[in-house]
């Protein structure tokens, strides 16, 4: 038996005037997607928990099969194992993102221009880090770089004791200054984001990226703290190999920490113009391998919730159906074993918010061996319309391996 899981990070919408009163799924042409539904398990569940917060890692740790009530200690720690950090038990990690700010004179008074600067290229982003790690870096505080926008410092002896440190794509297009942080442990953290803009104004990258009319990267911004993690091995707990193909850190860390394969995979970007065939072609290469099980990452349909690209968001979804649904069928009814597939979003990203939010999704499980009759298409209405309901989020991946 072969095993997958499609996650279609963020997928799940509001109807949105842009779409005529429809959400992204109700527009999407996906066929693929569809004709799984109609013989299919679908329904509801809630990955995000009473009291945590509808992040990538909290949601994703659900579907994984894991309880972050009881293993969860913050975001940028897993994105730390990706990068290949080693964290000491008295460490403390947090992400590090690259962001355009807006040009006013007070730090408090400039405006969240763009969480991700412009989408900037890693090459890019890392000789921001390196010149971040040359002058704010010392024996306390280790900058290290990781993909696009995406980065990490880790402070020696440090504290998650810090009030709220507000993830930038929650506060898109507002000023910042009731944003920071207030709380004494965090003033430390607050003063290197301010002296990261007077260095990176008009850093050589900078000046580039101002020429071309590009976002620029201005600012680092600092969240997600959290200390080293500890995930039950993967196989151990489920009895089944697992690889993650993402292009993100984030879920490729939980892989790493919970024992799974974590190939690299060129040109997975993370958006909308990722390597869709390449990512499936190395999923599809890891059950050649011998894996039991390919959790396959797409994070572009999130990224367009953020950016409040209606568009862009039916194409994403679209992308995943044509471009890597296709694919995997085609090779699941051709590799002579029988195959089960779970299609679902971490968490909603909303178009009108732009940000996460802690609303059940919907899913489908379909079995080549054991078909059901589902709904004609695969939507969040239709999915609520069944009445299954998956009230605790690690348990959908005990109903993808029949284990409840």
């Amino acid at each position: 038996m072969k095993y997958l899981v499609l996650l279609c990070d963020g997928m799940s919408d509001l109807p949105c005037d842009a779409l005529g009163g429809k959400t992204p799924m109700e527009c999407a042409n996906k066929p693929y997607i569809d004709s799984l539904c109609k013989k299919a398990e679908v329904g509801m569940c809630k990955t995000v928990a009473q009291g945590l917060k509808p992040g990538s890692d909290v949601a994703n740790l659900s579907v994984m099969g894991y309880d972050p009530m009881e293993c969860y200690t913050g975001r940028s720690p897993l994105e730390a194992a990706s990068i290949g950090v080693d964290l000491k038990d008295s460490d403390v990690a947090l992400r590090c993102n690259i962001v355009t700010l807006s040009g006013e004179e007070n730090y408090e008074d400039k405006t969240m221009v763009d969480y991700c600067a412009g989408d900037i290229s890693t090459e890019e982003a890392h000789e921001i880090i390196k010149t971040v790690e040359e002058k704010l870096g010392n024996e306390i505080y280790k900058f290290y770089g990781g993909v696009s926008y995406r980065h990490c410092l880790v402070v020696s002896n440090g504290t998650t004791e810090l009030g709220t440190m507000t993830p930038p794509h929650d506060i898109s297009g507002r000023v910042i200054g009731e944003y920071l942080s207030q709380n004494e442990n965090a003033v430390p953290l607050i003063e290197l984001m301010k002296k990261s803009y007077n260095i990176l104004k008009d850093h050589p990258v900078n000046i580039k990226r101002r020429e071309k009319g590009l976002n620029e990267a201005n600012s680092i911004w600092l969240w997600g703290e959290g200390r080293k993690p500890s995930l039950e091995n993967f196989k151990e707990k489920n009895g089944v190999s697992a690889c993650v193909v993402s292009a993100v850190d984030l879920l490729k860390g939980i892989g790493i920490c919970s024992g799974m394969q974590t190939p690299e995979v060129k040109g997975a970007t993370g958006y909308l113009d990722t390597d869709f065939e390449a990512k499936t072609k190395a999923g599809i290469g890891a059950y050649k391998n011998g894996t039991d099980l390919v959790y396959l990452h797409f994070e572009a349909p999130d990224e367009c919730g953020h950016r409040g690209e209606p568009e862009n968001k039916v194409k994403a979804i679209e992308y995943i159906d044509s471009r890597a649904l296709k694919m995997l069928l085609e090779y699941f009814e051709n590799c002579g074993e029988d195959y089960r597939i779970l299609i679902m979003p971490d968490h909603p990203t909303p178009l009108i918010t732009k940000t996460h939010s802690s609303e059940p999704v919907p899913y489908l499980i379909y079995d080549s061996s054991d078909e059901k009759c589902g709904p004609d298409c695969f939507t969040e209405e239709s999915a609520r319309g069944t009445g299954a309901f998956v009230e605790h989020g690690p348990d959908i991946m005990k109903k993808l391996l029949k284990k409840m």
